[in-house]
């Protein structure tokens, strides 16, 4: 059964920086990708992550965000930096993309519960 739990959301802000996290059990490859999604928005994908380390990042987050893995603890991050308002979201942690790389919500099978970020201006 494989559990993604993510931790390191809270408010800060713009400018400043937070580290998301997310813990995964019973899933050791590394395609996964983070993703956001703000009231009234859809989902979007935010940086993903392929087992050889090649990453890919949404235009927005190019630059301010880094994604990377630490194999040993089977653990994801998403480094944010220079947080903007615009930031702000429910962000998720996702697993087992049918295409590496992916940044589309429906191609990966599965889901954490999600840790909010709030930036204020």
């Amino acid at each position: 059964q494989v559990q993604l739990v993510e931790s390191g959301g809270g408010s800060v802000q713009a400018g400043g920086s937070l580290r998301l996290s997310c813990a995964a059990s019973g899933y050791t490859s590394g395609n996964m990708g983070w993703f956001r999604q703000a009231p009234g928005n859809e989902r979007e994908g935010v940086a993903a992550i392929a087992t050889n380390g090649a990453t890919n990042y949404a235009d927005s987050v190019r630059g301010r965000f880094t994604i990377s893995r630490d194999t040993a603890k089977n653990t994801l991050y998403l480094q944010m930096n220079n947080l903007k308002p615009e930031d702000t979201a429910m962000y998720y942690c996702a697993a087992a993309p049918i295409r590496l790389w992916s940044l589309r919500e429906r191609d990966y099978i599965y889901w954490g519960q999600g840790t909010q970020v709030t930036v204020s201006s």
